[in-house]
Order: structure tokens, then sequence, then C-alpha cells
């Protein structure tokens, strides 16, 4: 997976990072660049130094540290050596690259009336790696899918950050978009999805590169809001898939969809359904029923990850504990 990344490093980076066990990178998630500050990665169960002479370090102080130059030849790379072409992504603090890697962006903003407007002088890159995780949702499906298996039922899947939502929604959108035997389906659907940080599938020119089912459509790098709004007028989606919601006009545009007879399969930011509803618009999609079901995803320290599923009245459908905090 590393593999494909290293070429938009400097070639002290690239022969750095090919240096990392097998084992962390077969699991890595991230690598976290700071200039002039220790070389960290970050993989899943645990994280590290790279040190600058090889392999991993536990001590900050041995780790190799990118320079200025390390830094100007990455953006030079992830920009393909035209910052004015990605003025949008650098506004919106990342820049996602082939294959679905996210390069998250800091440094200093430039401000346009108030506004950011893009940054500049960038100083750290979080690269976190995407992985496709064909039958992710194989488990969870069967508990998604109304009686007979003709419709969708409307469904949140809840977690922290990096516990596997992208993924899942992503294996989701294939499995239903493809339908078969195989997938556990009498028939497939039609899916639309809302690619706002073009992370679920990877588009290359508006061509997923995911797997994300026969029947998918992808809307890339549009707002969550107005591209259901768009799929719902020009697409016919029967289930329409979203990544991170949270804003007024998301709630809004997943009201519509449901008036319109649209299945809405979408993620969300949390740990339990108390955190949920500290979130205003949350709160009030929790409160007028809107969502069905509901998936937790958890990776507790030193355990395996977990994932539940519950009704809207909070009973975990495979009768074992509540959802913590209830969603009444």
């Amino acid at each position: 997976m590393i593999r494909s990344l290293l070429p938009f490093f400097s070639a002290d980076m690239r022969q750095i990072l090919a240096t990392l066990p097998t084992r962390i990178e077969a699991e890595l998630q991230e690598i976290r660049i700071r200039e002039e500050r220790p070389l960290e990665v970050v993989w899943a169960s645990g994280c590290g130094f790279v040190s600058d002479k090889g392999g991993l370090s536990a001590d900050p102080g041995q780790a190799y540290r990118p320079t200025r130059r390390d830094c100007a030849e990455l953006l030079e790379q992830l920009t393909q050596h035209s910052m004015y072409t990605f003025e949008e992504e650098l506004k919106r603090g990342f820049i996602t690259v082939s294959g679905g890697h996210r390069i998250g962006l800091a440094g200093r903003t430039v401000l346009e009336q108030g506004k950011v407007k893009y940054i500049k002088d960038v100083s750290s890159f979080n690269v976190r790696l995407a992985r496709e995780w064909k039958h992710a949702a194989k488990s969870v499906l069967p508990y998604l899918l109304e009686p007979g298996g003709e419709r969708v039922y409307r469904t949140l899947i809840v977690s922290p950050p990096q516990q596997g939502k992208t993924t899942l929604i992503r294996d989701l959108a294939r499995m239903l978009g493809t339908g078969g035997a195989d997938n556990g389906l009498r028939r497939s659907f039609k899916i639309g999805i809302v690619d706002e940080r073009s992370e679920i599938a990877a588009c290359v020119k508006g061509v997923p590169r995911f797997d994300v089912g026969y029947r998918t459509d992808v809307l890339d790098g549009c707002p969550k809001a107005e591209g259901m709004m768009m799929m719902i007028r020009s697409m016919s989606p029967e289930v329409l898939i979203a990544d991170e919601i949270g804003r007024a006009e998301d709630a809004l545009a997943i009201h519509e969809a449901l008036h319109a007879g649209v299945g809405v399969i979408a993620t969300a930011h949390g740990r339990d359904a108390a955190e949920l509803k500290r979130r205003p618009i949350l709160r009030e999609l929790l409160e007028d029923g809107v969502f069905d079901r509901f998936v937790v995803l958890a990776r507790p320290p030193g355990a395996s990850p977990e994932t539940a599923v519950y009704d809207k009245q909070g009973k975990r459908l495979d009768d074992r504990l509540a959802w913590r905090g209830g969603l009444n």
C-alpha cells in the first residue's frame, strides 16, 4: 500500500519509509510529517517514530526530521507542480490522490473576507492510507434490510475517527450495488454516492478506482447536501450514501431524500448516543426518528474491532446490551 505513495516523497524520505517493518507496513494508517519535527507513523495497534537510520524507534530524538525541502517537494508532487489548480483542495485543507489516500494539510492560512482562501507555507501533512476491504460489511448488511430484502433501512454508522466507517460504507455500496447470492441479496439496488472528500470511491477524473458496485453512481468532490439533491433529481437512486454528516444543510437534504422515498446510509463521528445528542443537528435527526438502524464501530485498546447494530429504540439486534445513552 505504501509503495504506491512513495513517489510523492523526496528521495531521502522514500529511502527511510521503505525501511518500515513488513508488519507495520501492512497495518499502516497514517504517516505524520511535521517540518523539523520527528517523522511519525500510526498503525492499527500503535504509533512510533521512523529512525533517521531506518526502522522504528520509540525515542523521538532518534527520528528523522523532515526538512523544508522535504515538505516543499511533497507539496509540489501532491499538487502536480500547480498550486493554482489545487486551490479548492488547499482551501479545504486536504488533497486526495489516486487510490483514495487523503493527505491533510496544516500551515499558515490566507484569508479573504474573513474566510480561508487557501493554506500556504504548509508545514504539516497527515497521509491517511485508504484500504479496500471487501466483505467488511458482510456481517452487518442482513440487519440493514427490511424483511424480504426489497428495501434498505435508513442507517447511521457511528464511531470515533479511524474506526472503519468509510471502509464499511464503501463495501455496503459495493454489495448493494452488485447484489447476488454471494452478497446475500435477492436483488441489487441503484446506489448514489456523494463523495465530498473523494475517499469512498477514490475517483480519478470521475471514475471510481475502488469497487463500489455495478449499479453505483458517484458525485465526486461535491458537498454532501448539494450532492444528495443533485443525485435525487438526476440519477434516481434507491439508496444514497454519504460520509460524515453533521451540518444543518445535511439534515435538510436527508429529510428531502426520505420524502422522495430514497433510502440513506450515512456516517457520523461519535462514541454513543449521548455524544450524538450533544450535536444539535444530529440530535434533531434522532428526535425525528429519521434512522431505523444504527451501526456502532469501536476498537478498544489492545482488542479486536467491535461492530454492533441497534434499532431506533436502542435495542441491540442480537439481544445483547442496549446502546449506552439510548435513542429516545
